[in-house]
Formats: structure tokens, C-alpha cells, sequence
């Protein structure tokens, strides 16, 4: 088997306003397996600025993997424990090159087009009046769940918004999810958290930056609106360190974002570990292109999670692949009629 890899840039339609700051651009890597007459990809989803695995050796260690291709894929995967990108994408790789399809990796009722993922609204942040919109067009499509990137305008027109949703639909009608990725202040986070649960929200992702995990402990302790944990995961290799932050934090929910964890094999350990604890998760894109989206969404289905999950569309994308992936109402779909058109 030989195996090469391929640099891609990912064009946005329009700007995107994220805590990181207005992305037009998105960097990714594939990686592509070719045995015999068989091929298979995987997308190594690096996010520059947030994977633990955004340093200068990246590509030196995609050389390294297409250089030992031929070994097994579990010492392959301890190999690449500080590069969880590449361990997303190796799995994605390997189980394409040996299926019969190379882009059906866990068939299922879903790529059959039998059954389909629900998903929540994203909402990225702007002025409150781009994000009105947005909201407007999300529940003019269906959409039951919303989620709020919120941070980038000022916190009381935040929660204006969010009044304003709250006027016209109930918490039955619409379940509304923020994600504050880690920007409010530890002394000032828990004031915020009860003003926000006045609003009866489901949840609130990172409200403090990671790595404060006894500030975070005491939030989860004493919110009166459920935390999930987000970045808190992001370079955290170690099972025993894992097992530690679950049971220090004890946080409502965890949010597994499989490019950023250490692909399926990673976001598996951190599901076990949380369902022991009684603590809730769902499973979420992280700006990859229809190639990684396509291996998340796959997966998901099989774990047989009801909640609504947090799975993009690929159509952020000027020149994203063509695909069976779309979206209808709020459910994502997996048209097996429609054919893959990839070349790399």
C-alpha cells in the first residue's frame, strides 16, 4: 500500500465570524491510501489557532506516516497520540481503502438513505442584525435547536437577542444552545450563567477559557444553566488525564469534535469516561470539507445519540466536493443517489 498527502485550502462563501476572529480561509490535509486497484481517503482537519497539533512538524509527521503506511494501524494511531488531526484522518483512510465503497465508512440505515442525523441551527456571530437574520432563516427551515455563537457583540444586546427568540417561541418550541468558546471571565462567569438561565436555555459550551479546571469545577458545580465542555478536551491525550477532568470538572455535557480528539478512537475514550459519570455528549463538525463531514456524520449515526448534534452542511464552502450530504428541515440526510466527485 502506498499513501500520499495533499494540502487544500477551503475558500469561505462569505466571512465568518468566529471567537477567533473572521475566517475567509480554512487549511486541510488529505491524506489518500492506494492498494492495488482500491483507493481510500481521509481528511487530516488541522484548525489553525485551536488543534493541539497546529505546530511547525505537521507535515513533516504526514511524510513520516506515508513512509510507514505498511505498519498496523494501532501503532500507528499511539505514534500520532500529539497529532490528532492525522489519527482522524488515518482512520478515515484506512477504513475507506479496505470498504467497498471509499466514501460509505460505516454503513448504516443512514447511507442507505433510510434514516437521518437531526442538527442544530448554527448561528455565527456578527452584528446583531446579521444574526437576527440568521436566526429567522434557520427557523423559516425547520430548524427545532439553535446554536448561538455568542461574544462578538456586546453581552446585553446578546441577550436581548436571545429575549428576543424567547418572546415568540417557548424552550418547548425551540431548544437554544450559546457557545461563549471560553470568553467570559472567571469572576465574572457565574453572574453572566444566571442571567442566561433566566432564558431557559439548554446549554452553554466553554464559558471560561480551558485549562482553569478548578474555576470550572466550581461552575459546574454552582450554575443554574448546564455547562458542556468544549475546548476543555483539545489536547488531552492521556486516558488518566481524561478520566481526571471528567471526574474534577463534572460537567453536564462534553462536546466531541473527532478532527480535534484523536478521531473515532479518541472521542470513543471520552464517551465511555462521560457515561460513566452520567454526564451527556454529542458530536460535532469542526469546519472540515465534505470528505471529514461525511466520516463524522457517518459515525455519529452509529452511536445511536438523540440529541441534536452539531454536524455543519459542507455549504460554508466555495469549492467543497460534491456530495450525498445535505440538509432538509433540520435533519441531515445522506443521498445515496447522488455521486461523489473528488479528485485529489
Amino acid at each position: 500500500m502506498k499513501a500520499f498527502f495533499q494540502k487544500y485550502i477551503l475558500n469561505f462563501k462569505q466571512a465568518s465570524g468566529t471567537s477567533r476572529g473572521v475566517l475567509r480561509t480554512k487549511e486541510t490535509y488529505f491524506l489518500k491510501l492506494v492498494d492495488g486497484d482500491k483507493i481510500g481517503y481521509g481528511e487530516c482537519a488541522v484548525f489553525k489557532g485551536l488543534s493541539a497539533d497546529d505546530r511547525p512538524d505537521y507535515e513533516d509527521k504526514l511524510d513520516w506516516i506515508c513512509q510507514n503506511i505498511n505498519q498496523n494501524l494501532d501503532e500507528l494511531l499511539i505514534e500520532l497520540i500529539e497529532f490528532p488531526s492525522i489519527q482522524f484522518g488515518l482512520e478515515q483512510a484506512f477504513l475507506s481503502v479496505k470498504g467497498e465503497n471509499p466514501f460509505e465508512l460505516f454503513p448504516s440505515k443512514f447511507t442507505k438513505s433510510e434514516d437521518a442525523i437531526k442538527i442544530n441551527g448554527l448561528i455565527w456571530m456578527g452584528t446583531e442584525v446579521f444574526m437576527q437574520q440568521q436566526i429567522r432563516e434557520k427557523l423559516d427551515a425547520g430548524f427545532s435547536t439553535l446554536k448561538l455563537k455568542i461574544g462578538a457583540i456586546d453581552f446585553e444586546s446578546e441577550i436581548s437577542l436571545l429575549k428576543s427568540i424567547r418572546n415568540e417561541f417557548s424552550s418547548e418550541e425551540i431548544e437554544i444552545r450559546v457557545d461563549a468558546n471560553g470568553g467570559f471571565l472567571p469572576l465574572e462567569a457565574l453572574d453572566k450563567l444566571k442571567r442566561l438561565s433566566e432564558l431557559n436555555l439548554h446549554s452553554i459550551e466553554q464559558p471560561i477559557k480551558q485549562g482553569q479546571i478548578d474555576e470550572m469545577a466550581e461552575l459546574c458545580s454552582k450554575s443554574p444553566l448546564p455547562i458542556a465542555l468544549d475546548e476543555e478536551l483539545i489536547g488531552v491525550f492521556d486516558v488518566t488525564k481524561k478520566q481526571e477532568i471528567i471526574q474534577t470538572i463534572k460537567p453536564q455535557y462534553i462536546i466531541l469534535k473527532p478532527s480535534l480528539v484523536g478521531g473515532f478512537k479518541g472521542s470513543a475514550e471520552w464517551i465511555q469516561l462521560a457515561e460513566k459519570q452520567h454526564i451527556g455528549w454529542w458530536i460535532t463538525s469542526a469546519l472540515e470539507s465534505n470528505i471529514g463531514l461525511n466520516a463524522i456524520a457517518q459515525w455519529t449515526y452509529t452511536l445511536n445519540n438523540n440529541l441534536p448534534q452539531g454536524l455543519g452542511t459542507g455549504s460554508l464552502f466555495t469549492n467543497n466536493f460534491e456530495s450525498p450530504l445535505a440538509v432538509k428541515g433540520e435533519n441531515l440526510h445522506y443521498n445515496n443517489k447522488i455521486k461523489w466527485n473528488v479528485k485529489l
